[in-house]
């Protein structure tokens, strides 16, 4: 066996290990999806795929303050898996058109069993502890999207990716009309987490 096969098996080995064993002990497994969660959805959701807060290991959320009981989690294969939708906003950064491609964010949220309503707001919340809610009916009039492509490449961490909360504000006159630096305040780049209130 060469040393790649023996990596892909040992991976795989190890991705399989932690749902066979809390199956065995009639618990649900933290993350049933096939690859690394990117986005974790909580709040008012009917079902999950993966258990509560882990103090422990989910070190990122327990520091910016993320409590829940239940979750659902997406890998890149599941949010690809969904719908796309292609937009073309200028965007800030570099003052140019970019094509992002990706779910509709309330898609989303939909596939995690979000129970949306005229009332509910989505707390979007980014690696770098960035957080804003937004109301259901704002993400729904413009369209956001969970862009996981950027010029038809995925997004990288360390960028404005993995997923990024976006719209596409040329579109839309009253934020046409806002500054460029004002346009995307309710869209944060290195989105991780949407809590469903």
């Amino acid at each position: 066996m060469n040393k790649r096969d023996f990596l892909a098996a040992a991976i795989a080995g190890g991705l399989a290990l932690p749902a066979a064993t809390a199956a065995a002990a009639g618990r649900p497994a933290r993350n049933v999806s096939r690859g690394p969660a990117l986005l974790t959805v909580t709040g008012a959701i009917q079902r999950g795929n993966r258990s509560g807060l882990d103090p422990a290991l989910d070190q990122l959320m327990k520091k910016q303050g993320v409590k829940f009981e239940r979750a659902y989690a997406f890998d890149f294969r599941a949010l690809t898996a969904l719908p796309s939708h292609l937009i073309r906003p200028t965007l800030e950064y570099d003052r140019q058109v970019h094509a992002l491609r990706g779910p509709l964010l309330l898609d989303v949220v939909k596939a995690a069993g979000g129970m949306v309503g005229d009332k509910t707001k989505l707390v979007l919340r980014a690696l770098d502890g960035y957080a804003v809610a937004v109301p259901a009916s704002d993400l729904q009039k413009y369209r956001f999207i969970v862009a996981t492509h950027l010029d038809r490449r995925p997004m990288p961490l360390g960028g404005l990716g993995p997923l990024w909360a976006v719209y596409d504000a040329d579109r839309f006159k009253d934020m046409a009309a806002k500054p460029l630096s004002e346009r995307f305040a309710t869209c944060p780049w290195g989105l991780y987490h949407i809590e469903v209130q």
